[in-house]
């Protein structure tokens, strides 16, 4: 069957190829209503199909970007990644995500195979251990976008939370209503994972500030898998925590699997804040006092910085862009009354 071409969709709409070709590009200034509607009546009726790589070619651009998250389970990440589709579908840009598994070997794999599509851009939630190949990038100007975590030494625009306030915040609401045995609930402590050091460091600094204990014990920071065994050998020491504050959701499930294994009461025997705002939080039982990130809005800003330095209007200035977290009061962590 023969393919049908630019040619054809011209013949039958009665216009040149280059008004063809300015309708595929939106450029609809340049002709009527009425030219619109017969060159779409005669895409639809020849069944044509624009031929994307010679248009990438021609066009030095493919309107692709390439998204590589490092944890597809994170809720932060399926929220962040629907904002930066939605930024894109705007701007007709499409997406090609990849997941690195935070494995440092994959990301750069990934970043390989997604130049080599030759996408216009990258928006990386980095492992951190890819310094020299992001460093190479900037250096190329390669548009690229971090989200979530910093890497130092490399000069990119970065879009994260203000971690620490977010530790700080947990804490303080603590102390107002009379925790003192406070402990936190985090996968194990690296330097190159940013979010991960600042909000245990945040919450350690926020403790002595309030004049409370820092406990060691308390500080439970081991795998995800091996968080409800080290809570069960915590508990069984006698050293009880009287709150809990997990730093993700990731932990935050762990924590809610050991109570309800334990038959622990929320908040009467313990007390629990997380980061991030799972969809659950308002309809488990109690409702769950948790710190938001606006994930739609760190979305948006990472797709814009992106397609800023995609534009190339100005020379770019890479900016980290910190944004502030929203505690949610509900349930979970109460006025102590004895």
């Amino acid at each position: 069957m023969k393919k049908v071409t630019m040619a054809d969709v011209a013949k039958w709409a009665n216009v040149s190829k280059s008004t063809v070709s300015q309708y595929l590009n939106k450029r609809y200034e340049y002709m009527s209503e009425e030219t619109r509607k017969r060159i779409a009546r005669a895409i639809e009726e020849l069944g044509y199909q624009p031929n994307i790589i010679a248009r990438s070619l021609k066009q030095k651009t493919t309107m692709t970007i390439g998204v590589i998250v490092f944890n597809l389970l994170h809720m932060l990440t399926t929220q962040v990644l629907h904002a930066i589709e939605e930024a894109c579908q705007e701007r007709g840009f499409h997406v090609i995500v990849s997941n690195s598994d935070d494995d440092p070997e994959k990301e750069k794999k990934y970043i390989e195979m997604l130049r080599a599509k030759q996408v216009d851009g990258l928006i990386i939630f980095p492992t951190g251990k890819n310094a020299d190949v992001y460093q190479k990038m900037t250096e190329e100007r390669f548009p690229l976008v971090f989200v979530d975590r910093m890497v130092p030494g490399v000069k990119a625009d970065a879009v994260l939370l203000d971690n620490q306030k977010a530790a700080v915040l947990a804490v303080e609401y603590f102390a107002e209503r009379g925790y003192e045995r406070i402990g936190v609930v985090a996968p194990p402590p690296v330097s190159h994972i940013i979010p991960r050091m600042e909000r245990i460091e945040g919450f350690r600094q926020a403790l002595a500030k309030k004049g409370l204990p820092v406990v060691d014990d308390y500080f439970i920071t081991t795998e995800i898998p091996r968080i409800q065994k080290e809570l069960t050998r915590l508990f069984a020491s006698g050293r009880l925590p009287e709150a809990l504050f997990a730093i993700n959701d990731l932990t935050l499930m762990e924590v809610l699997y050991f109570v309800k294994g334990n038959h622990i009461k929320i908040p009467d025997e313990l007390a629990i804040i997380s980061i991030d705002d799972v969809p659950f939080a308002h309809v488990y039982t109690p409702t769950l006092t948790t710190i938001a990130q606006p994930t739609f809005a760190m979305g948006k800003k990472a797709a814009e910085r992106l397609f800023l330095q995609i534009a190339k209007k100005s020379e770019h200035q890479p900016q980290v862009f910190r944004f502030s977290p929203t505690f949610i009061e509900r349930g979970s962590a109460k006025e102590k009354t004895s």
